[in-house]
């Protein structure tokens, strides 16, 4: 189980509470405004314009746990540096390709971890991301032409997207290919394929296994296939136990069993 619910909350132009005085406090106004949102320093003033989001980075304990119970009481979600047990969310460490984000969070275990591990991202990740995911945007009306059905589509993108495909993005140049690939894409098979586990334990998944998954529009499995493995599937595929009916299911079907 994860500890929390990760989300991208848009907060351009709305009105977000940071309380405080120090360090911690202005990190958190640069962080809002950095995001397009407007700074309100007073709690009473943020609830009365509506904030839903507040930072309360005040220094001294007392006042941090009376302003935390006022924001929460007014409904605010409520986000204290430094006190993992009175926050509703932690703030992440950001990796920014714009409009692509990669946000590393430890329940607020260790800033230090994140941001270790973000550092280490930035040196695989190239600038032309946020190009790439711009072209596949101006991209989309061409893409759901050229393959109407959405399982389709989805299999064409997560070819081209998959290391080696044409649109690699880890690899430069990405951007510039995206029109030629849409051109040539080969039509994607749909089909059925069964995966027989070794274990239980996801880390034993081969990557085609777990590209599989990753993959399918709808997942067939035994009641002994664990939670730990069906994770490991798209949400939104369809799930079922083996031999339900298929024929309306279309695109990649995956079948697990234990082996």
């Amino acid at each position: 189980m994860i500890e929390s619910l990760p989300l991208f909350h848009r907060i351009a132009d709305r009105p977000v509470v940071v309380t405080g005085s120090g360090e911690a406090a202005e990190a958190k106004r640069r962080l809002v405004e950095r995001a397009g949102g407007q700074v309100v320093r007073d709690l009473a003033q943020g609830i009365e314009r509506g904030a839903r989001i507040a930072f309360i980075a005040e220094e001294d304990e007392a006042v941090a746990r009376a302003a935390v119970r006022q924001a929460q009481a007014a409904g605010l979600l409520v986000n204290a540096p430094d006190r993992p047990l009175l926050c509703d969310f932690t703030v992440p460490s950001l990796l920014d390709r714009t409009p692509v984000l990669v946000a590393i969070g430890t329940g607020g275990a260790s800033a230090g971890l994140a941001k270790q591990l973000r550092l280490r991202l930035e040196d695989l990740l190239p600038q032309s991301l946020g190009v790439l995911a711009r072209s596949l945007l101006a991209a989309r009306p061409a893409l759901r032409a050229r393959f109407p059905d959405p399982g389709q589509r989805r299999q064409a993108l997560d070819a081209a997207l998959g290391q080696g495909g044409a649109l690699d993005p880890l690899a430069e140049g990405g951007p510039e290919r995206v029109a030629a690939w849409l051109a040539d894409a080969d039509e994607p098979e749909g089909g059925r394929v069964e995966i027989v586990l070794r274990s239980a334990d996801p880390e034993d998944l081969t990557l085609r296994e777990a590209r599989l998954l990753g993959s399918a529009d709808m997942l067939l499995h035994g009641a002994d296939v664990p939670a730990a493995i069906l994770d490991r599937a798209r949400a939104d595929a369809a799930r079922g136990p083996i031999g339900a009916q298929t024929q309306a299911a279309g695109g990649l079907i995956v079948v697990l069993r234990m082996g």
